[in-house]
C-alpha cells in the first residue's frame, strides 16, 4: 500500500505515515479522506462542502502514543454510537487547533476554538467537530486508561476549552507542538521514553486543573455566578434553557454548574423556576395586564404548560395564579415611586415562597441534567 495514493487499510499504519489527496482522483477524494482520518483517530462519517476536498495527514509513532497533522479544507465530522459499536477504541484525544477556526461537541457542551487553543476529545463517547475554514491540527491520541480518570472526570475535560494563558494551556500547546513535529525523528527507544514521560506530565497537569476546578468553587462562585443570573434573567422566555445551554454559553461544565449553584442551597432548575415565578407574579399583579389571560403570562416567561404553572404557583405562594390577581387587584396602591411608577402591595403570605413544598416535576419538564426538577 502506498499511503499518498491509496485508500488507507486497518492495521497497516506506520511510523511517519504521510495520507494526502493530492494524487488521488477527484471522484474518489472523500472516500479517501474519511478513510485517512478514521485510521487516524477512530472511524467517523464526514461531510464535505462538495465532492472535491483536499487534505494531508502526516502522523508518527511514539511509543504506545501517536501523534498527527492533519490540514485540509472544511467539512463536518461525526462519531456517532453506530460507528463507537463498531470497534474498541478506547482512545483520547488532545488536539491543538492551529489554523482556522472549529467547533467540537461532547457530553452536552460545545466549544468554539481558535488558534492555540486545545480541546480533550473521547472517542468512546459520540462526538461532533466542524470545521468552517481551512484549518490545521495537531494532536496527541493515547489510550484513555494511561490517565488514570474515573468516567466522571473525563467528561469534565470533553470541549472544553484549553486556552494558551491556563497553566494547562501554557505548558500543553508547546509541547505538543514540538512532539508532533519530531516525533518521527527519535529512535524507538527514546521515542518509548518519551512517551512515559509525557504521559506522567499529562497526567499531572489534568488532575491539577480538574482540582482547580474543584477548590475554586467558591471564589467562582462570588465571580462567576452572578454572570450567569444575569444570563438566566436575560433567557428566563426561552422555554429551552437548560443548565447544558447556561454552561455552555459560559464554557463550564454541567457538573460545575451544578456546583456552583450549591453554594446558594438551590439547584439550576429551581433557580430559574423561582426567577420566571416571581416575574408572573410581578406581572399578574400590574392592573395594566388585566386583559393578559394567565396562560399568555406564564408562557411569556418560559413555561410550557398552564397547568403545570398553575400547581407550582400555588406550591411555592399558598395560592393560584387567579387567586392571587385578584387579591393584587383589590390591593390599594402605595404612593408614587420617586420615578412616578405606583405599585400594588402585595400580600404578605404571597411573598414567602416555601421552597421545600414545590412539587416533584412531572414528565416533560424535565430540565436536562437535573433529575427530579423542572424549572418549566
Amino acid at each position: 500500500m502506498s499511503p499518498d495514493s491509496s485508500i488507507p487499510e486497518p492495521g497497516r499504519q506506520l511510523s511517519g505515515t504521510r495520507y494526502t489527496t493530492d494524487s488521488v482522483p477527484a471522484h474518489q477524494r472523500r472516500t479517501y479522506w474519511r478513510a485517512a482520518l478514521s485510521q487516524t483517530f477512530a472511524a467517523v462519517d464526514i461531510a464535505v462542502l462538495d465532492e472535491v476536498c483536499s487534505g494531508t495527514i502526516r502522523t508518527s509513532r511514539l511509543g504506545h502514543l501517536q501523534v498527527a497533522t492533519v490540514e485540509g479544507e472544511p467539512l463536518r465530522a461525526r462519531r456517532t454510537p453506530q460507528l463507537i459499536a463498531r470497534g474498541e477504541d478506547e482512545y483520547l484525544v488532545v488536539k491543538l487547533l492551529v489554523r482556522g477556526v472549529a467547533m467540537v461537541e461532547q457530553d452536552a457542551r460545545e466549544v468554539h476554538l481558535h488558534p492555540g487553543e486545545i480541546v480533550f476529545c473521547d472517542l468512546t463517547r459520540p462526538m461532533r467537530m466542524e470545521f468552517p475554514h481551512p484549518f490545521q491540527t495537531k494532536s496527541l491520541v493515547l489510550p484513555r486508561r494511561l490517565l488514570g480518570l474515573g468516567e466522571s472526570d473525563l467528561q469534565r475535560l470533553t470541549a472544553t476549552p484549553i486556552r494558551p494563558d491556563t497553566t494547562l494551556g501554557s505548558l500543553l500547546s508547546p509541547l505538543l507542538t514540538q512532539l508532533v513535529d519530531t516525533a518521527e525523528t527519535y529512535p524507538s527507544a527514546v521515542g518509548e521514553v518519551l512517551a512515559r514521560h509525557i504521559v506522567d506530565l499529562l497526567t499531572l497537569l489534568v488532575g491539577e486543573r480538574l482540582h482547580q476546578e474543584v477548590g475554586d468553587t467558591s471564589s467562582a462562585a462570588r465571580v462567576l455566578l452572578p454572570r450567569i443570573q444575569v444570563f438566566i434573567d436575560r433567557h428566563l422566555a426561552d422555554p429551552d434553557l437548560t443548565p447544558e445551554v447556561i454552561a455552555r454559553a459560559h464554557h463550564i461544565s454541567v457538573r460545575y454548574l451544578h456546583r456552583l449553584f450549591e453554594t446558594k442551597d438551590v439547584t439550576v432548575s429551581r433557580w430559574i423556576q423561582r426567577r420566571r415565578l416571581q416575574e408572573c407574579r410581578r406581572e399578574l399583579a400590574r392592573r395594566e395586564a388585566a386583559g393578559r389571560t394567565i396562560a399568555g403570562v406564564a408562557r411569556q416567561w418560559g413555561f410550557t404548560s398552564a397547568a403545570h404553572f398553575s400547581r407550582v404557583f400555588r406550591a411555592a405562594y399558598e395560592m393560584s395564579p387567579a387567586e392571587w390577581r385578584d387579591s393584587a387587584a383589590r390591593a390599594p396602591r402605595t404612593p408614587p415611586s420617586p420615578s412616578g411608577v405606583s405599585r400594588v402591595s402585595e400580600p404578605v403570605a404571597a411573598l414567602r415562597p416555601r421552597r421545600s413544598s414545590l412539587p416533584p416535576a412531572r414528565s416533560g419538564f424535565h430540565l436536562a441534567g437535573e433529575a427530579g426538577d423542572t424549572a418549566a
